[in-house]
């Protein structure tokens, strides 16, 4: 008896151990990452941006709150918000009380589909199914039926209240200390919301720096930023996996997009020119997958320099 059932016992003693640890240790294990970019023109002084995103907050979540609060005491030069506050249609309070001290310091913002629409419960494994046969997102963008329609609103009326940028395919352009940071954004590719052509062209020869802001980094997106010289581009959506293999890293990014620049900083390049692509894990999880394994919730300092 011994022999025959003792594999099974202490495989799902592992399992159930890495359970544990994916939904009571991991998803509340907050980092800070901090990344260096050459991406400025020469001479330009440094810019500290700090990118937060994918908090899917739902109520009663105070560490994470207590966490982006903090976030503040870095004291970045603009704040870049790439989506998906919400996971629950209660939960903005409690976003613009996590992120009121962020919206002191000057900042932009695009919304991802949950800031839009609440989640649904569904299989893990069809992220997997959905990889396989090249389906990602919606087809198209009807009008939504049978969802949860999140209060956006009231999301996007305190941040614009706040002075951050609403960059749903439109430019906006940040003034840092004499220095003019245009910003160009998109509105959520994963539902089919984007509109690359309102805002096509390139950056503006006015502008002393330019770069690209959106949710879901799809590959139609990266092209268009790409082609249109745009030095940087921030995303979030991916999660970096939330659930990862040791050593092999993530199975699904939940777009186009490949598993190898899942998150963090990559290059994309489009129609022989390179930009820099930086890929944000995000600090939550879905409400009905509330687990991260091998991939901890993250927020990212980036510091802008010029190529000296």
């Amino acid at each position: 008896m011994r022999a025959r059932y003792g594999v099974p016992l202490s495989l799902a003693a592992a399992g159930a151990a890495g359970l544990v640890y994916a939904a009571g240790f991991e998803t509340r294990s907050f980092r800070l990452r901090r990344v260096t970019v050459p991406v400025l023109p020469s001479g330009m002084r440094p810019l500290r941006v700090l990118q937060v995103s994918d908090i899917h907050l739902v109520s009663g979540q105070r560490k994470k709150q207590r966490w982006l609060r903090s976030l503040a005491g870095l004291r970045p030069d603009f704040v870049i918000n790439t989506g998906d506050n919400l996971s629950d249609p209660d939960g903005v309070p409690e976003v613009l009380d996590a992120l009121g001290p962020l919206m002191e310091f000057p900042g932009a913002y695009v919304f991802g589909s949950n800031d839009y629409y609440g989640p649904r419960l569904r299989n893990p494994a069809r992220y997997l199914l959905e990889k396989a046969q090249g389906r990602h997102g919606l087809n198209g963008n009807p009008p939504a039926v049978g969802v949860v329609h999140n209060p956006w609103e009231d999301l996007r009326d305190a941040f614009d209240v706040a002075g951050w940028l609403n960059l749903t395919n439109t430019r906006g352009t940040l003034k840092i200390e004499g220095t003019s940071i245009e910003l160009t954004g998109l509105d959520d590719p994963h539902i089919k919301r984007d509109r690359y052509a309102q805002v096509a062209g390139g950056p503006s020869p006015a502008a002393d720096f330019s770069m690209g802001v959106v949710h879901a980094p799809y590959l139609r997106v990266l092209d268009a930023y790409t082609a249109d010289a745009y030095p940087l581009i921030l995303a979030g959506h991916t999660h970096g996996g939330q659930l990862c293999i040791p050593f092999h890293g993530a199975l699904v990014t939940n777009c186009d997009l490949d598993t190898d620049r899942v998150k963090g900083l990559s290059t994309h390049t489009a129609e022989g020119r390179t930009s820099y692509l930086h890929v944000s894990a995000g600090c939550g999880t879905s409400r009905y997958t509330p687990v991260r394994f091998a991939c901890p919730p993250e927020a990212t300092l980036l510091t802008l320099v010029g190529p000296e």
